[in-house]
C-alpha cells in the first residue's frame, strides 16, 4: 500500500452517529481529567516495581523469579486483556466498563498492598492488570464520541508529557514511600495509595462521565482471545520458569505449547468472523514491520529500566529513593524527546526519527557500558545520569513516533484494530523484557558482570531492529493518532 492521509473517528471528531458537537469547557476538562487519570494509574502501577521489587523480596519473599513476575504479572494480563476490553467496552458501553475497570483496579491495588505473600501477591498483580485493560481502552472511544476534533487535538497534546511525567512518577513515588516507611508499612503504601486515587476517579466517573448504551451487535471473538493468553501465559512462563529452576520439561513443555498456541491463534485470526486483528493489518508489510521493531525495542528498553533500578540498590547500594533520584535522567529524556516529536519533529523526518532514537539509544547503552567496564560497582549515580539521559532521549524518539508510523499505510477502517493491537504489544513486551532482561541479570554473576551481560543484550537486539526501519513507512498520518 502507499503512504496516504487516514483519518480515524478520533481525528475527525466524528462518533458512530456523525459529527459530534463539542463539549462544553468545563465538561472537556472534567472527561479528559478522568481519561488521564486512569492512563497515569496504569502508568505508575506498571513501574512503580521498580523500585520497589528489592524491598519487597527482602519482606516477603520470593527470590528471583517475584522480582520478574511482579512487572510481567501485571503486563501479561494488560496486554492479553486489552484488546478485547475495547470490543467490551463497544458491546455494553464505555461508561459502564470504565466503572468497573477502574473499581476493579482500585480492590485489586488493596489486596496488592495488603499480600501477606508473594502469591497473593503475584495473583493481584494479575487483577490489576485484568481489570486495567477494561479501564484503559474505554478511554479513547469515550473522547472519540465526545470531543470535536479542536478538543482531541488538545487532548492527544497533553498525553505524551503526562505519561512521560507517569513513568518517572511510578518509582520516584515507590522509592520516597519506601524510604518514608509510613506506619511501619514499607512497601505496602505504593500499592495503597490507589486506594484514594481510585476512589475519586470512581465517584468523579459515576456522576460526570457521559452515558452510553453500546452496541449489542458488537460480537468478541472468544476463541481467539483464549488463544492469544494461552500464548501468552505459556511464552512467559516458560521463561520465568526456565531462567528460575531450569530449563527442564515443565519450562520448555511452556515455551512449545505458547509456540503452538501461537499459530492456531493466526489462523484463527484468518478464519474468525470477527477476529481481533484484521488479516489485512497482517499482511500490511508497513504495520507489521512496526509491531516487530515495537516489539523488540520495547521488551529490551522496559527490561533495561528494570535492571539499571536493579545494579543500582545490589550493585551500588543505593537506597530505594536514591534509585528512584537515579533515574530520573532518562525519564528526562523521554519528555525532553517526547516534546519534541510532538512539536513536529516527526512530521519533517518521518521514520528518520526513530534511525535517530536507536542510534541514541545505542549511544547511550554504549557510554553506560564503558563506564560499568571501568568502574564497576565503584560507578556513581551521577556519573551514570548523561549516559542514561542519552538512552532516554532514544528510547522517547521511538515511543510514539513507531505507533504513529505504524499507522501511516493503514486504512481508516483498519484504524481502531490497529491501535489496539499496537498498545497490546507494547504491553507484552513490557512483560515479556522485565523477564527476559532480569533473567539475563540474575544467571551473570556479580552486580557489574550481570549489568555489562544485560547492556551487552540490550545493545545487539537494538542494533537489530536497524534493518527493520526501511520496512516502516516513511511518514505518519498527516493528523496524528492517539497512542
Amino acid at each position: 500500500m502507499t503512504s496516504t492521509t487516514h483519518t480515524t473517528e478520533a481525528e475527525t471528531g466524528t462518533g458512530p452517529s456523525g459529527p459530534v458537537a463539542a463539549l462544553s469547557k468545563a465538561a472537556f476538562w472534567t472527561v479528559l481529567a478522568l481519561v488521564l487519570l486512569a492512563d497515569a494509574l496504569d502508568m505508575i502501577d506498571s513501574t512503580v516495581t521498580n523500585i520497589a521489587a528489592p524491598t519487597i523480596v527482602a519482606d516477603i519473599g520470593g527470590g528471583e523469579a517475584l522480582v520478574k513476575w511482579l512487572g510481567s504479572a501485571y503486563a501479561l494480563a494488560m496486554g492479553v486483556l486489552l484488546v478485547i476490553g475495547g470490543r467490551l467496552g463497544d458491546k455494553y458501553g464505555q461508561r459502564r466498563l470504565f466503572l468497573i475497570g477502574m473499581t476493579g483496579f482500585t480492590l485489586a491495588s488493596a489486596l496488592a498492598g495488603l499480600s501477606p505473600d508473594p502469591a497473593l501477591l503475584i495473583v493481584a498483580r494479575v487483577l490489576q492488570g485484568a481489570f486495567g485493560a477494561l479501564l484503559i481502552p474505554q478511554g479513547m472511544a469515550i473522547m472519540t464520541r465526545n470531543f470535536s476534533r479542536e478538543q482531541m487535538s488538545k487532548a492527544f497534546g497533553l498525553f505524551g508529557p503526562l505519561l512521560g511525567l507517569s513513568s518517572v512518577g511510578g518509582p520516584i513515588l515507590a522509592g520516597f514511600l519506601i524510604d518514608a516507611d509510613i506506619a511501619g508499612l514499607t512497601w505496602r503504601p505504593i500499592f495503597l495509595i490507589n486506594l484514594v486515587l481510585g476512589t475519586v476517579g470512581v465517584l468523579a466517573a459515576a456522576r460526570l462521565l457521559p452515558r452510553d448504551e453500546g452496541d449489542r451487535t458488537v460480537t468478541v471473538d472468544t476463541r481467539g482471545s483464549v488463544l492469544l493468553a494461552a500464548t501468552m501465559f505459556g511464552l512467559m512462563l516458560g521463561l520465568i520458569e526456565g531462567s528460575s529452576s531450569g530449563w527442564g520439561p515443565l519450562a520448555l513443555g511452556s515455551l512449545a505449547a505458547g509456540l503452538l498456541f501461537l499459530v492456531l491463534f493466526f489462523r484463527r485470526q484468518r478464519t474468525a468472523p470477527e477476529p481481533l486483528i484484521k488479516p489485512s493489518l497482517l499482511k500490511n508489510k508497513g504495520f507489521t514491520s512496526a509491531l516487530i521493531l515495537g516489539l523488540m525495542f520495547f521488551a529490551v528498553t522496559s527490561g533495561l529500566i528494570y535492571v539499571i533500578s536493579l545494579f543500582m540498590q545490589q550493585g551500588l547500594g543505593a537506597a530505594p529513593g536514591d534509585a528512584a533520584l537515579g533515574l530520573l535522567p532518562p525519564t528526562l529524556g523521554i519528555i525532553v524527546a517526547a516534546f519534541a516529536t510532538m512539536g513536529g519533529l516527526t512530521k519533517k523526518l518521518g521514520r528518520n526519527v526513530v534511525t535517530l532514537g536507536l542510534l541514541l539509544t545505542l549511544a547511550g547503552g554504549a557510554w553506560l557500558l564503558i563506564l560499568v567496564l571501568a568502574q564497576g560497582t565503584g560507578l556513581s549515580l551521577w556519573a551514570m545520569a548523561p549516559a542514561v539521559f542519552l538512552t532516554g532521549l532514544g528510547m522517547g524518539c521511538c515511543f510514539g513516533t513507531v505507533f504513529d508510523l505504524a499507522l501511516g499505510d493503514v486504512s481508516a477502517d483498519e484504524a481502531g484494530s490497529a491501535s489496539g493491537s499496537l498498545t497490546a504489544i507494547q504491553q507484552l513486551a513490557n512483560g515479556l523484557g522485565s523477564a527476559i532482561v532480569t533473567t539475563v541479570y540474575f544467571h551473570s554473576g556479580t552486580p557489574a558482570h550481570a549489568m555489562t551481560v544485560s547492556l551487552a543484550v540490550v545493545l545487539v537486539v537494538t542494533a537489530a531492529c536497524l534493518p527493520v526501519l526501511r520496512l516502516l513507512p516513511r511518514r505518519a498520518p498527516e493528523e496524528a493518532h492517539g497512542h
